[in-house]
């Protein structure tokens, strides 16, 4: 980053002195491609190549280096000479966006808002980890303030960082390194120091970010992107909070103290939904799948979920182990089955795919019962909820002789393991309505259910907007 060395005179407490500032430099870059007068960028004159191929590639004038037929930059009269495979449109009508720098956009198609039905799985202390290296790396905007900084990254780590005086040219420039170093950002998260609006979105969109953060607030339409485009928006990210506008779903509120040690979390989605004509596990409520919301609720309780699925490429956007089943199309007990062979614990929770109404109280008290038996299993109005209970791999040997034998009900192998039962007055006290066991088996109940998540009842709070700490 250049430095620049300003004299000046400070004033302090009625006295005066003469002294020196380091401020930033501001350097306008004219642009002529394919021999026309395209814009001038006003930046920080460092790294031009990597601003430039990220600016052409944002704009959708290049997918590649190969279609960067040449790049010369004159720096003492701040001129580049570019050439690019193609010809550029005939008529460009550029956006003047907001920001300080006013920075130029082209070419922000809609198509990249049509909407997307692909979940991702972000973990809030991977995102504060990233901002806290990009505080770290960002040592101009600490210096001055008139820097602003942004990088990408995922659960490794900050991937690329990149300074700027302008917020649309710093990501520009990520872009662009991006190309360079042959760095795939899709599925990313973006951190940056500036308001994320519209234009920011387009960008992060067209490089295929799944989530965008910012010290500072998102603009109102940039929300509307953000959930038309499938990208979680986060605002006010500083020090341990942060506030979510935009698929929250996608967002894990890690909080390791919270979770519940040496028990794995399984849910099992493989059922043949018979009664309900579709795969109840990829059926959409409040913007995801039911799977979605059940395994946003799992992660934030076991610091390990399993799927048992012999689909795992229905679920290849959730970021956790698929596992088979063992003792194939033998229902819900081969799946419990396989979960327990899987598991790195001793001991699973099992949940369905179709139980978005999770209840951590629930959940928490039939775990702590787990040094009493083989099986803790709670009770509901209609009896045993095997679905929603603690299995150990003590069960082990009594289901497989139940499995050789054919047979597929659960409750079958009961009386060969010790089994601890929660009462259904304890269960109505941590749940009243018992919404911890509600699943969906036909079209009525999955309407009914879609009812009460638009009326907010029962909605576990990481799906709503609100104010997050960490």
């Amino acid at each position: 980053m250049e430095k620049m060395t300003q004299k000046i005179v400070r004033v302090a407490q009625g006295r005066s002195e003469q002294t020196e500032r380091r401020v930033v430099e501001e350097y306008p870059l004219r642009l002529r491609v394919n021999g026309r007068e395209l814009a001038t960028l006003v930046c920080s004159p460092h790294q031009l190549n990597f601003l430039l191929a990220g600016f052409f590639r944002l704009q959708g004038f290049v997918e590649s280096l190969d279609d960067i037929l040449s790049l010369g930059i004159c720096r003492e009269f701040g001129l580049a000479e570019v050439r690019i495979r193609g010809e550029l449109p005939a008529q460009l009508q550029p956006t003047l966006t907001s920001g300080c720098g006013t920075g130029i956009a082209y070419n922000l198609p809609q198509s990249l808002f049509a909407g997307t039905e692909r979940q991702r799985t972000y973990r809030s202390d991977d995102l504060f980890r990233l901002l806290k290296e990009l505080n770290r790396r960002a040592e101009q905007y600490r210096s001055h303030g008139g820097i602003h900084s942004a990088a990408v990254g995922d659960a490794t780590g900050l991937l690329l960082v990149a300074e700027d005086i302008g917020r649309h040219n710093a990501l520009d420039r990520l872009a662009g390194e991006a190309l360079f170093r042959q760095i795939d950002l899709r599925d990313k998260m973006l951190v940056t120091s500036g308001r994320i609006s519209t234009e920011m979105v387009a960008k992060a969109a067209r490089l295929g970010v799944g989530l965008i953060a910012s010290r500072t607030s998102p603009t109102d339409r940039a929300i509307q992107l953000c959930n038309q485009a499938g990208i979680t928006l986060v605002g006010y990210l500083r020090g341990s909070g942060l506030e979510v506008f935009s698929h929250p779903q996608q967002l894990l509120i890690a909080d390791e103290k919270s979770r519940i040690p040496g028990i794995t979390g399984v849910i099992l989605a493989g059922g043949e939904s018979r009664r309900m004509g579709s795969d109840k596990s990829l059926l959409p409520i409040k913007g995801a799948r039911f799977i979605d919301h059940v395994y946003t609720r799992m992660a934030s309780l076991f610091d390990e979920v399993v799927i048992v699925t012999n689909s795992p490429e229905l679920y290849g956007d959730i970021d956790c182990r698929k596992v088979p089943d063992l003792y194939y199309a033998q229902g819900a007990l081969a799946g419990v089955h396989s979960g327990l062979l899987h598991a790195k614990h001793e001991q699973i929770f099992v949940v369905g795919c179709d139980m978005p109404f999770i209840s951590a109280r629930v959940v928490r008290h039939i775990c702590a019962q787990a040094d009493r038996g083989d099986l803790v299993i709670p009770n509901s109005r209609g009896g045993h909820e095997p679905l929603h209970a603690l299995y150990s791999k003590s069960c082990l040997p009594a289901m497989e002789r139940i499995l050789d034998a054919g047979q597929r009900r659960i409750v079958l192998f009961f009386d060969q393991v010790k089994v601890v039962e929660i009462s259904h007055h304890d269960v109505i006290e941590l749940d009243p309505e018992e919404k911890s066991f509600q699943n969906i088996n036909t079209p009525q109940d999955y309407f009914r259910l879609r009812g009460n998540f638009g009326s907010g009842e029962g909605l576990p709070p990481e799906l709503s907007h609100q104010r997050y700490s960490s």
